[in-house]
């Protein structure tokens, strides 16, 4: 974890830092090195250790080009690179004579100095862009502050930020930790709303505090679900799933009191409760979504947020959504892309197929869940029922030993009546409930394949519509329509840069989603060896508790007469 870096922005004024823009300027003129640094004698910079100047990068002396299409989406990539290339020849290629000249020193003679022109690019010309934007939702400021190098050359940037990968590579000693809990109904009837203390411990050094707590409604986690989907998906990040609204829930929830609450709408709240908890901490967890000024204002901004929209669950938008996703499913089962690359597709091919077969394996496996906890539930029941039919029975029963064994039997049954129900909660929580949450994540992953055929989709038209255009040009030259030649070819220049860009943003969200799978895949692995687990040693535990029950009362059943 590097301590030197700095924070990425907490809060963004420009509400438009994150679409799409490429006619900005992300980089700005760096200080041209004056030429007559580069030609002053050696022996300053060799007794002040820092080297050749001649090998040194040397700074932009003009605006650089356009940034790389693919800089809006948040794709990773290193906050400097090399703008200068060591020359051939000259001091760097010659040994320096000692100043005492003692045995060992290689005596070559210098060659001459080079002249600057040949070496540095003449005044104006474009040079590599010393840095990149790493974070999709600000703008940093990109302007070094070199100062002139006079007598001393210009050192090199500083690195101040660092980007997803090195901040993934070094999160091993880095944690964040949110627990959502306190559940409160704030307000009365249908204009109440459920408000959760969301309490986060980090050692993060980007977060402002090492441990916290603030109060967010339902709709806000909803809220930044959206934001994050808006931003992120068409990176190909994986974003994990907001838990989802229920309408009839919901409802309950506002007609109803918390002192008399039923135990339906208890256990609709818990239930919501730890769904909140799991899918806080997912987010976190992903070193991308938790760097994200949306995420950290979230958890950090002790205040209440502006009203998320277009969170109601029976909403025009929400109607809105499920067609468009209608739309696709059709889309996807009617497009077929044919890559030039054909080893990239077959990877995505079966992956896709891995997905599906996974989504549908879990589908099954969570309907056998839910059966399991419904019988456990109808078995706590069932014991609890029996466990007041003994204990009538012992008190009309006259033989006093007979009587005290039922009693003691009465009383056993009810101690396992509670392990059971113990025991159900157990597989709800730590089986059923993390399977249908890997069963919506199957669904997210889903979603950034399909923004890669959607990329593939766009790619595919700028191709066709650039051909289009060169056939148009190609009929004005040949009808010798020399005022249309010049529209047409300014529009085949125009999709050609279109084409470009398609191909460029499809090859870099096809790197992405191939880094989220691969994480997806390990995550996925340690997180159901971490619910089998959980659900062995409960399972242990609750038979151990049964057994020590019956043991108990095993010597009652003998002392019967």
């Amino acid at each position: 974890m590097a301590d030197s870096r700095e924070p990425p922005p907490l809060f963004n004024d420009d509400d438009d830092s994150h679409k799409d823009d490429d006619n900005d300027d992300l980089f700005t003129s760096a200080v041209q090195s004056p030429v007559s640094e580069l030609t002053t004698p050696e022996e300053p910079r060799r007794q002040e250790g820092l080297g050749d100047p001649l090998t040194s990068p040397s700074p932009a002396a003009s605006p650089t080009p356009d940034p790389p299409s693919d800089s809006h989406a948040g794709n990773p990539t290193d906050l400097f690179e090399s703008v200068g290339e060591p020359p051939v020849g000259g001091l760097s290629s010659v040994s320096l004579e000692s100043p005492t000249g003692g045995e060992g020193t290689q005596q070559d003679v210098p060659e001459p100095p080079v002249p600057a022109s040949s070496i540095l690019p003449p005044m104006g010309a474009p040079l590599t862009p010393p840095v990149a934007p790493i974070t999709p939702t600000v703008t940093p400021n990109l302007t070094p502050n070199v100062t002139p190098a006079a007598p001393a050359p210009v050192t090199p940037l500083p690195a101040v930020r660092q980007s997803p990968e090195e901040l993934e590579a070094e999160s091993g000693d880095e944690f964040i930790e949110i627990q959502v809990s306190d559940p409160q109904k704030i307000g009365e009837g249908m204009s109440s709303y459920m408000a959760y203390k969301v309490t986060t411990k980090t050692n993060i050094t980007y977060f402002r505090k090492k441990n916290w707590s603030v109060t967010r409604r339902f709709s806000d986690f909803l809220g930044l679900h959206g934001k994050l989907v808006e931003k992120h998906l068409h990176s190909g990040r994986i974003i994990p799933p907001a838990p989802e609204k229920s309408a009839i829930g919901t409802t309950k929830i506002k007609l109803g009191s918390d002192k008399t609450a039923e135990s339906g709408s208890q256990d609709f709240i818990e239930k919501r409760r730890a769904s909140l908890e799991r899918y806080m901490n997912r987010t976190g967890a992903h070193p991308t979504l938790r760097a994200d000024p949306d995420f950290r204002e979230f958890i950090e901004l002790d205040a209440e947020l502006p009203r998320a929209t277009q969170t109601s669950a029976l909403s025009s938008a929400g109607v809105l959504r499920l067609f468009n996703r209608v739309g696709e499913t059709v889309n996807k089962m009617t497009f077929k892309m044919d890559e030039s690359d054909q080893a990239e597709g077959q990877w995505f091919e079966e992956k896709t197929q891995q997905i599906e077969s996974l989504d549908a394996q879990l589908r099954k496996l969570h309907l056998a869940m839910e059966g399991l906890v419904a019988y456990r539930r109808e078995l706590a029941v069932s014991t609890a029922s029996f466990a007041k039919s003994a204990a009538i029975l012992s008190s009309v029963e006259e033989h006093s030993a007979l009587s005290r064994a039922l009693h003691q039997l009465a009383e056993s049954t009810e101690r396992t009546h509670t392990i059971h129900h113990a025991q159900a909660d157990a597989d709800f929580y730590y089986l059923s409930e993390i399977t249908k949450d890997y069963i919506q994540l199957i669904g997210a992953v889903k979603d950034v394949f399909h923004e890669r055929v959607k990329t593939f989709q766009t790619w595919q038209h700028a191709q066709s519509m650039l051909a289009k255009k060169r056939e148009a040009k190609a009929k004005a030259e040949l009808a010798g329509r020399m005022d249309k030649v010049q529209q047409a070819q300014e529009e085949v220049a125009e999709w050609e840069v279109k084409v470009e860009r398609s191909q460029e943003e499809f090859d870099r969200i096809s790197r992405a989603i191939k880094k989220e799978v691969d994480r997806f895949d390990v995550v996925r692995v340690k997180d159901f060896k971490d619910m089998l687990v959980k659900y062995l040693e409960a399972l242990m535990t609750s038979q151990q508790q049964i057994i020590k029950v019956w043991e108990t009362f095993m010597p009652e059943a003998k002392a019967i007469a």
